[in-house]
């Protein structure tokens, strides 16, 4: 056995989400936000706490194997509303709208031990047993927790699916740490994880201020976040059909990925108020201050597609000079790759303030 505890991976395969919140944010839906998974990482941390599990839950990577978004088909799709009962005087309730969602989706949690000094770590190779034990447990609290406001059903099994929560130590070695990847990946297919793509924001930021000097995030996130289809000129030496325009969108070309907008944290409005100086606020005893939604874009990748764990993970990171509250990935775009728009694919820096989006 090593003498200090390890870095371990806690899965919970193919769980079973039944009317999550598919709202993410003011200006997007159809999957939750990942700060609902990184909400629910410190919760079930808390929650692992009372139950005498001594994880420490580092980062959160989700995977969506299938969905069933609550909404009418067609060109114009709305949400399925629910009528509440009456009210106590027998009169119409109001009809609240909110968007829900069914989910299979898979999480991961890079987690460490909570040690204490002198005492033998748990989170080494050769305690399989007891980490199994621990892994169990952790489902059964899990089971009684909301996962993106929605209810956990129980998973189903099936010849090649494995439903129950595992904790394994990850390899020191990287080579080691690979070959476990390309392992647990497979078990990972059919399904998409949500990876962070901020380089594809600043990447169409600089390309559409080649045309318009004064273009904004906030247009180059919007531009992003849809189809621009435009008439398309045909090639040298080749005919349009008669009497047909061919209109395609060129910035979606071949290979440029299941991209989406996402919300990935939250930008302060105001200094932090000392506890208790905002009146009706749900927590008293902790600082509070207004925040607004940050945007970005992500893409939805198979999983066969990425290299290692890091890839899929999320972190949170503060910045309380820059009043910046976000998720940070750690997907890297392969170079050789192109983007949706045309021409060679220059990486761009996004480390820098100009990546944010304040909406």
């Amino acid at each position: 056995m090593n003498d200090a505890s390890s870095t371990a991976l806690l899965m919970f395969p193919h769980l079973r989400v039944q009317n999550a919140n598919a709202i993410s944010s003011p200006l997007t839906h159809g999957f939750p936000s990942v700060t609902a998974f990184t909400g629910l990482m410190w919760a079930l941390e808390r929650k692992l706490a009372q139950a005498n599990i001594p994880l420490r839950l580092q980062a959160v990577g989700v995977i969506c194997h299938h969905y069933q978004e609550q909404a009418t088909q067609g060109y114009v799709r709305s949400f399925n509303l629910t009528r509440n009962p009456v009210d106590k005087d027998g009169s119409t309730a109001a009809i609240v709208e909110e968007g829900r969602i069914h989910l299979d989706i898979t999480l991961l949690f890079t987690a460490m031990e909570k040690t204490v000094p002198g005492a033998t770590p748990t989170l080494v190779r050769g305690s399989e047993d007891r980490m199994q034990q621990w892994a169990d447990e952790a489902g059964e609290v899990l089971s009684r927790m909301r996962v993106a406001g929605g209810s956990l059903l129980p998973s189903r099994a099936a010849p090649g699916r494995r439903v129950r929560p595992r904790l394994t130590v990850l390899a020191d070695d990287m080579p080691q740490r690979e070959n476990q990847f390309r392992q647990w990946r497979r078990q990972w297919l059919p399904g998409y994880a949500l990876v962070g793509r901020d380089d594809l924001l600043a990447h169409r930021l600089c390309r559409l201020r080649d045309t318009i000097a004064n273009t904004t995030l906030l247009d180059a996130w919007l531009h992003a976040a849809r189809f621009n289809l435009e008439p398309l000129k045909p090639d040298v030496g080749q005919s349009a059909p008669a009497g047909k325009q061919v209109w395609a969108d060129p910035w979606r070309g071949a290979g440029s990925g299941w991209t989406v907008p996402i919300p990935v944290g939250y930008a302060a409005l105001s200094p932090r108020h000392v506890p208790g100086e905002v009146l009706n606020a749900r927590d008293a005893t902790v600082h509070l201050r207004f925040v607004e939604s940050v945007y970005s874009m992500g893409e939805w990748i198979s999983p066969q597609r990425l290299t290692h764990l890091d890839q899929l993970l999320w972190y949170a990171e503060t910045d309380e000079a820059l009043g910046l509250y976000r998720c940070r990935n750690g997907y890297a775009p392969d170079p050789v790759r192109r983007p949706s728009l045309g021409g060679d694919y220059d990486p761009v820096d996004t480390n820098g303030d100009d990546v944010y989006l304040y909406p």
